[in-house]
């Protein structure tokens, strides 16, 4: 994408999800920084139609790797928000805003951290800056070690980060594994980590 082949130190991306429910999502982008050079990159080579196609193309993608193709298998949200502004470094993300849901206390963070870089990394926007397949001490521990462990997993049954996302609606057990894969995830992990030779 151009917005990423620039230094930008003046432009935040803030992807904020509203949580009601609703039957389409409707993707809204605000350039609050117009006449600052990101705002004006932003404006001229991206522009607020081309980020809604993306947030939407993106949303499908996210659908299909999740084979979630019916709205009533999707968390119901009703907005999705991008917001150029100013601020100081390339990007951050502001947790909350992001990725807080507030039924998901206490069900697995970390795994959940770690489909959502699952599908990051099939959709090929992995940083070069993640560790190699195989790092990690536990195959929880978030984000791209979790991720590449979740690959892993699905590469052993087609589908298996779907229908583990699909079991994670209401809580979280490591029963999971056993159940999708027909092995303890501990296993599964000492399988994984003697494959990359760690």
């Amino acid at each position: 994408m151009a917005l990423l082949s620039y230094s930008l130190p003046s432009i935040l991306l803030i992807v904020a999800t509203s949580l009601h429910a609703t039957n389409a999502v409707e993707y809204v982008v605000s350039n609050t920084v117009p006449n600052t050079e990101g705002g004006a990159i932003f404006r001229d080579k991206l522009g607020h139609d081309y980020a809604r196609q993306t947030m939407a193309s993106a949303s499908e993608f996210i659908w299909q790797t999740l084979r979630q193709p019916n709205e009533a298998d999707r968390k119901p949200i009703a907005r999705v928000t991008l917001v150029v502004e100013n601020f100081e470094g390339i990007a951050y993300a502001i947790n909350n805003e992001i990725h807080w849901d507030g039924k998901r206390q206490g069900r697995a963070p970390n795994v959940t951290e770690g489909v959502a870089d699952f599908v990051r990394l099939r959709a090929n926007y992995a940083p070069p800056t993640w560790p190699p397949r195989g790092s990690g001490q536990f195959w929880h521990e978030g984000y791209a070690v979790t991720a590449y462990f979740l690959d892993y997993c699905e590469g052993l049954k087609n589908g298996f980060v779907a229908d583990l996302n699909m079991k994670m609606k209401d809580g979280y057990n490591d029963s999971f594994f056993m159940e999708l894969l027909g092995k303890p995830v501990d296993q599964l992990w000492s399988e994984y980590k003697a494959r990359y030779g760690n």
